[in-house]
């Protein structure tokens, strides 16, 4: 699945979130929201890679990774779309941009 499909099936979900705030009295998230959400699957991940390396005693954690490392994609992707952001094109500049930084500590 391509990155423009993957961002309409994070915002498919985000608008199923929406209909189930609404139906519950409450109002949908905004920016802020998914980024308070973001930042605690990025502590939950931690705890999962400390955990994956032996620091912490967490069950099965191979399945638990993937699911968290897809938390903040999708919490990106839907960050990414409400911004306007283009990721494959941003994903490029900076890639760019490392690549020649790196490459200019060599010469």
């Amino acid at each position: 699945m391509d990155l423009h499909k993957l961002q309409e099936r994070a915002l498919a979900v985000a608008d199923l979130y929406d209909e189930n705030h609404r139906a519950s009295g409450r109002p949908p998230w905004g920016p802020e929201q998914f980024m308070a959400g973001f930042v605690g699957d990025v502590g939950d991940l931690s705890k999962l890679v400390l955990a994956a390396e032996g620091r912490l005693d967490r069950g099965d954690v191979r399945d638990k990774l993937g699911h968290e490392l897809a938390d903040c994609l999708w919490s990106v992707l839907v960050l990414a779309k409400h911004y306007d952001i283009d990721l494959v094109t941003e994903f490029g500049r900076m890639t760019d941009g490392i690549e020649e930084h790196l490459e200019s500590l060599r010469a």
